[in-house]
C-alpha cells in the first residue's frame, strides 16, 4: 500500500487472500510511519476548520496539535455536532462534507450521542470489512464452498433539521451503496437477501431471515449476528416460531402476515416448491427434549458462530455454548460509532482470550494510562498524576507504538471524520503484539454498570432513575436503605434487576409491600432511563421488563461482610451499584422477600433532532 497517502485506501480484490494478508502485514509492521502520516493528513485537511483553527491558528504541525488541541469528551464537542444537525455552515469540524450523523449506544442528556460521518468513512469501513476475509480464511478452510447465515437488522432513524439522517452505524452501512452494491465476494455470500436485512419491521425481518436460513441449511457454513445478545434473541424467536416456519417450508408458502412486499417476493423465490422432507427434519430437531446443540443439529456444516462476545457480551458465552454444540465462538472485530478500530487476528481463540489489533490507517490512536484498582476491579484515569474520571484538561497520552504490555489505557481517537483527541470511553489492556502493532483486550466501558443489548446505563443514570422511583415508596413512609443491580441474562431477552432494602421510617421492620405500588416503582425506573434503553425495551424487544427484588432487613450488611471476607477494606467499602459475581447474586437472592416486574414497556419515540 502507498504510505505516502494513508487516506488512499488500497484497492484490492477481497477474493485475493494473498493481497489481503500483505496489506495486513504492512499495516502492522509499519505502525509508527503510518500513524504519523495519518495524523499529518488529518491535520493538513482540517487545519482551517472552525474547530481546529481555534487551536492551531492554521498551523499544520503534529506537535502543535498535541500541545494545543485538548483531549475531549462528548459534552465538549456536542455544541458543534448540534450545529451541524441544525444546518449550520460547512467546515465546522471537517473539511469533508458530513453526509450523516451516526447515533451511538452511549447517551448524552438521555439522548443518543451523534458522531459525524463522511462518504470516505463508508469506504474505510468497507476496506475494514474486507480485511476480515483473509484473516478467517487463514484459520478456517472452505468458506467459499457455502454461505453465511448472518442475521443483520436495521434500526429506527430520524432526519435532522439540516436534512442529514441520524441513525445507528450499522443501519447506515447496510443502507449505503457500499453494502447494497457490493461486488461479489465468494467468501461472503449470505443466506439473507438484502431486502430482508433492510426491512424496517423487526419481526418480519427476523422471520424471513430465519426462514431463508432454514431453507438453505445444508449450504450454511457459518452463522451469527453482530452481538451475542442479538443471536440469542434469534434462537428464542426460533423456539417460539419453529412450527410456523416448518409449515411454510412444507407448503412452499410464506405466512400471510409477512406483508412487506420486497421481503415477501424475495423469500417466496427462495422458498420455492413445497419441501415436506426438510420440514420434517427441522421439526424433529426442534421438537426434541432439549435444545442443547441445536445450532449444529439444524445447520450441520457450521464451522463457527460469529458474534461479539467481549465486553458486556461476555455474559452470554455460557448460553451460546449450550446452543452451539461445541462450535467455536468467533469475535472478529472491535468497532464503534466513532470509528472502526481493530481486528482479532486469532479468531479461534477462546472468548476470554480475545484480543484486537488496532489497524493503523483507520484513525490516529492515543491512550490515557489508567490505574487498575485490584480490590474492586475499577480503573482510575491519571491526569497529571491525579485520578480524575472525566477530566479533559492536562491529560497525558501515549502513542500507539508506546503502550506497554500488561498496562491499562483509555482509548482516544482522532478520526478522518472530524473527531479530534476524542475519548471513546473504552478501557483496554495491552495483551501482546502482532508484528509492531499492539494487541488489546477489551476490559470494559468507562462508568457503565448495566448492559443487556446496545444499552449502556451508567451509575449516575441508575441513581437518577432510582431516586425518582423511591419517591413513590417514601410518600407512604418507607425508606430505601440501600440498592444494587445486575443484568440477568438467564432468560432471553435479559433484563435489569434491582435489589432494594426497604424499611419503615423509624423502625427496622419490613413494610407490607403493595404489588401495584412496587410495579409503579419498576415503571418509574424504566421511564427515567435513557432513550436507548427505552428503545430496546419498546421497539426492539431486546430487553425484558425491569425487576425489583425486595430483600430482608440486614441483607446489605451481609453483602459487606462477604466482600470484607474476600479481601475488601472495611474502611473503604462502598456498596457496589452493580454486581457480576454469581456468589453475590446468590447471597442477595437468598434474602429476597418480594419480586416485582414493570407491567408495561416504557414510552419511546425516535429522537427528533432540534426539538
Amino acid at each position: 500500500m502507498s504510505r505516502g497517502n494513508p487516506c488512499q485506501l488500497p484497492d484490492y480484490d477481497p477474493n485475493d487472500n494473498e493481497a489481503g494478508m500483505k496489506i495486513i502485514e504492512d499495516l502492522t509492521e509499519n505502525v509508527h510511519q503510518i500513524q504519523q502520516l495519518v495524523l499529518e493528513e488529518i491535520i493538513t485537511r482540517n487545519a482551517h476548520t472552525e474547530y481546529l483553527k481555534g487551536f492551531l491558528n492554521g498551523q499544520c504541525d503534529m506537535q502543535v496539535f498535541k500541545n494545543k488541541v485538548p483531549v475531549v469528551n462528548y459534552e465538549d464537542i456536542k455544541p458543534y455536532i448540534e450545529r451541524i444537525a441544525n444546518g449550520d455552515s460547512v467546515n465546522i469540524i471537517s473539511a469533508e462534507p458530513i453526509i450523516e450523523l451516526l447515533t451511538s449506544s452511549g447517551t448524552s442528556g438521555g439522548q443518543p450521542k451523534m458522531m459525524p460521518s463522511t462518504a470516505e468513512d463508508l469506504n474505510r469501513k468497507t476496506f475494514f470489512y474486507n480485511l476480515l476475509v483473509p484473516v478467517m480464511n487463514k484459520y478456517v478452510d472452505g468458506l467459499d464452498e457455502g454461505k453465511a447465515m448472518y442475521l443483520l437488522f436495521v434500526k429506527p432513524e430520524t432526519k435532522t433539521p439540516s436534512g442529514l439522517m441520524a441513525r445507528p452505524v450499522l443501519t447506515s452501512y447496510y443502507k449505503s451503496s457500499n453494502f447494497k452494491n457490493r461486488p461479489f465476494n465468494r467468501f461472503n455470500v449470505y443466506t439473507s437477501p438484502d431486502e430482508t436485512i433492510l426491512c424496517s419491521d423487526g419481526k418480519q425481518s427476523m422471520y424471513c431471515q430465519l426462514l431463508c436460513g432454514l431453507v438453505q441449511r445444508q449450504e450454511v457454513l457459518r452463522v451469527g449476528a453482530v452481538f451475542a445478545s442479538a443471536f440469542l434473541r434469534a434462537i428464542k424467536f426460533l423456539e417460539d416460531n419453529w412450527k410456523e416456519l416448518c409449515s411454510n417450508i412444507r407448503a412452499g408458502h410464506v405466512s400471510d402476515w409477512i406483508t412487506d412486499p420486497s421481503c415477501r417476493n424475495v423469500v417466496s423465490s427462495i422458498l420455492g416448491e413445497p419441501d415436506p422432507e426438510s420440514a420434517n427434519l427441522i421439526e424433529h430437531e426442534c421438537g426434541g427434549e432439549s435444545w442443547e446443540g441445536i445450532i449444529k443439529k439444524l445447520w450441520p456444516r457450521t464451522k463457527y458462530i460469529e458474534v461479539i462476545v467481549t465486553g458486556s457480551m461476555a455474559q452470554y458465552v455460557s448460553t451460546l455454548e449450550f446452543y452451539s454444540g461445541g462450535i467455536p465462538l468467533v469475535s472478529t472485530m472491535y468497532a464503534s460509532s466513532e470509528c472502526y478500530f481493530g481486528i482479532n487476528f486469532k479468531p479461534l481463540s477462546k472468548p476470554s482470550d480475545v484480543s484486537y489489533t488496532l489497524i493503523s490507517n483507520m484513525a490516529y490512536f492515543e491512550f490515557i494510562p489508567v490505574k487498575k484498582n485490584h480490590e474492586d476491579g475499577t480503573v482510575d484515569v491519571q491526569c497529571n498524576g491525579v485520578c480524575k474520571e472525566n477530566c479533559s484538561e492536562d491529560v497525558e497520552t501515549v502513542d500507539l507504538v508506546d503502550v506497554k504490555l500488561g498496562q491499562y489505557y483509555e482509548l482516544v481517537v482522532t478520526t478522518f471524520t472530524g473527531l479530534y483527541r476524542y475519548r471513546v470511553g473504552d478501557i483496554l489492556m495491552v495483551s501482546g503484539f502482532h508484528n509492531k502493532a499492539p494487541q488489546f483486550r477489551f476490559v470494559h466501558r468507562r462508568n457503565v454498570v448495566l448492559s443487556i443489548d446496545t444499552d449502556k446505563t451508567n451509575e449516575e443514570d441508575l441513581l437518577k432513575a432510582v431516586t425518582k422511583a423511591k419517591v413513590i415508596v417514601e410518600s407512604l413512609g418507607f425508606l430505601l436503605i440501600e440498592y444494587t443491580s445486575y443484568a440477568d441474562t438467564t432468560s432471553i431477552p435479559g433484563h435489569y434487576v434491582l435489589f432494594w432494602e426497604l424499611t419503615i421510617k423509624g423502625s427496622n421492620h419490613l413494610p407490607v409491600l403493595d404489588p401495584k405500588l412496587m410495579e409503579q416503582c419498576c415503571s418509574a425506573v424504566e421511564e427515567s432511563l435513557d432513550s436507548v434503553y427505552r428503545r430496546c425495551r419498546r421497539k426492539d424487544n431486546s430487553i425484558g421488563p425491569l425487576e425489583i427484588r425486595v430483600v430482608q432487613h440486614g441483607t446489605f450488611d451481609a453483602l459487606m461482610d462477604f466482600c470484607v471476607s474476600q479481601g475488601s477494606s472495611v474502611n473503604q467499602y462502598k456498596t457496589p451499584r452493580c454486581i457480576k459475581s454469581e456468589e453475590v447474586v446468590n447471597i442477595l437472592d437468598s434474602r429476597v422477600v418480594g419480586r416485582f416486574f414493570s407491567p408495561n414497556a416504557p414510552s419511546w419515540k425516535p429522537v427528533q433532532i432540534g426539538d
